[in-house]
C-alpha cells in the first residue's frame, strides 16, 4: 500500500512505485472515477495523440518526400 501526504494547496506528490505502476511521466494527465464511495485513478489516454495534426500536409499531397526536402532545403524544383 502506498500513502501520500494531502498539502495544504490539495497537492500530492504520488509515489514512484505506483507512478511506475501507472506508467506515468511530467505532464501525464489523471482521471478520477468514483465508484461506491471509492475513487480509483487512471491515467489519462487522449483519443489519438496525432488528432492536432490532421490536415498539416494537405499542402504537400501528390508530392514525393525528395520534393518537399528540397523545397524546404530552399533548393529549386
Amino acid at each position: 500500500m502506498a500513502i501520500a501526504k494531502l498539502t495544504s494547496k490539495g497537492q500530492i506528490t504520488i509515489p514512484k512505485a505506483v507512478r511506475d505502476r501507472l506508467g506515468l511521466a511530467p505532464g501525464d494527465e489523471l482521471e478520477f472515477m468514483e465508484e461506491d464511495g471509492r475513487f480509483h485513478i487512471f491515467r489519462h489516454v487522449r483519443r489519438s495523440v496525432f488528432r492536432r495534426y490532421r490536415g498539416y500536409l494537405q499542402n504537400v499531397e501528390g508530392r514525393t518526400s525528395d520534393e518537399i526536402v528540397d523545397e524546404l532545403r530552399g533548393h529549386d524544383t
